[in-house]
């Protein structure tokens, strides 16, 4: 077990180190030399781990504001987090899970060679939450551990290859070519945002293309407008929580002051995350190509949803900011119609809605970035309500998965095995 548990979450659950292997295996089957390989590898493994410091200070930062602002206005339900529940899962399914793990990313490998489905999934995180989803799912359906590893493994190859597929056309659109794909389980919600781009505006109408006059001018750099934009909503989080309040969560910091540095954090590590893309973009792709000429013919690497922001990082602002509208305005009407109530958590809501921000852009410039990352912020609390009375009925109670991908396959899944179930 101590052997799964290091392959499970120290290799396939590591997203650097998962993508480093694969560039490199392309950069050896190219024959490259050993000090490109060796660069090669480094370089792609740095550059994930840099945008993942990134994430990292910008999740520490959006955490703050969370626990102002639920604080300040009172907030309580059910939180969204993949990461909250992945673990319930696995402390409860440990084994179980980890062999899904391993299964499914065998799959993926399958299903790209065989089908015209080519994407490699390389997010082993979300991988790992997936595998997670399909055990719960299906311990609620009472199966015993054969059928779910091998079921789960099998719908978790499947899944791997087939949701960016969803979204490859509009990130065509986003990168100019076809060489990466999107890994990230929101792909209906990603090519949905497109969609709605599409019907409701002009992608020449780009967020990075906005005429602001006067002294509005100065948003045009996106790392100011980031930094004043939330530095806006700090205050307003701040203020509602109280002097007290801020200052146990700041360790002392005056009150008023913290909320200007963790703004500042915030644009600082999403100006990392930038960076890190780039970084990595430009040594995978290059690596890929031996995987996708001499193993996996077409292939590309499905990568996390931080690969798409460096082309419209203004509309990841405007698409966290939509999404985040959306998700408190659906949480007060759960309330009303005394459904679970799903607490529009800051991180996933970001990451989420700034990806949704870039595909609604790539379709329909700023219009599209509101609208379309609006309704996918109403998505990603719809399917957590929806599926949280799975989640608790088997003891995963307080928190449900986010993800649009997660919820449909999740739904799908448990409804047909209750009526397989009513049959035998």
């Amino acid at each position: 077990m101590n052997f799964l548990e290091v392959i499970v979450y120290d290799l396939l659950g590591s997203a650097a180190i998962l993508v480093g292997l694969m560039a490199f295996i392309g950069l050896v089957l190219q024959k490259s030399p050993v000090d490109e390989v060796i660069t090669g590898t480094i370089k792609t493994i740095v550059g994930f781990l840099v945008f993942g410091i990134g994430s990292g200070a910008a999740a520490s930062a959006l955490n703050s504001f969370q626990e102002m602002f639920a604080s300040g206005f009172g907030l309580e339900g059910v939180l969204p987090l993949a990461e909250a529940v992945t673990a319930l899962a696995q402390e409860k399914f440990g084994t179980v899970v980890s062999l899904v793990m391993v299964l499914g990313f065998a799959m993926n490998l399958v299903v790209a060679r065989i089908t015209p489905f080519k994407n490699i999934f390389l997010t082993g995180q979300h991988n790992l939450y997936l595998a997670a989803l399909l055990t719960v799912i299906l311990k609620a359906l009472d199966a015993n551990n054969t059928v779910i590893i091998i079921l789960g493994g099998v719908i978790l190859g499947i899944s791997a290859a087939v949701f960016p597929a969803i979204a490859q056309p509009t990130m065509r659109k986003i990168t100019g070519h076809d060489e990466i794909a999107m890994g990230h389980y929101v792909t209906v919600g990603y090519a949905l945002s497109g969609w709605i781009g599409s019907k409701v505006g002009n992608p020449e109408d780009s967020t990075e293309n906005l005429k602001l006059p006067g002294w509005l001018s100065i948003f045009k750099d996106y790392i100011v407008g980031v930094g004043l934009t939330m530095l806006i909503f700090y205050y307003v989080a701040a203020i509602a929580a109280g002097k007290e309040t801020v200052e146990n969560l700041s360790g002392g910091v005056n009150w008023l002051v913290y909320p200007l540095f963790q703004s500042l954090n915030f644009s600082a590590g999403l100006y990392v995350i930038i960076t890190g893309v780039r970084l990595l973009l430009g040594e995978i792709v290059t690596a890929f190509e031996g995987i996708s000429s001499k193993l996996i013919p077409n292939s590309r690497p499905a990568l996390d949803c931080p690969v798409v922001f460096p082309y419209a990082p203004t509309a990841t602002v405007i698409g966290f900011l939509s999404a985040y509208a959306a998700g408190l305005i659906m949480m007060f009407i759960f309330g009303m119609l005394e459904m679970p109530v799903i607490i529009p958590v800051a991180v996933p809501y970001f990451f989420i809605g700034a990806t949704a921000g870039v595909f609604g852009n790539a379709t329909g410039g700023w219009k599209g970035a509101v609208v379309g990352s609006f309704v996918v912020g109403i998505l990603i609390a719809v399917g957590p309500a929806i599926i949280y009375p799975i989640m608790a009925d088997i003891g995963l109670q307080g928190t449900a998965f986010p993800e649009t991908d997660f919820n449909i396959v999740g739904f799908i899944l448990y409804y047909i095995g209750k009526f397989f179930q009513g049959i035998f």
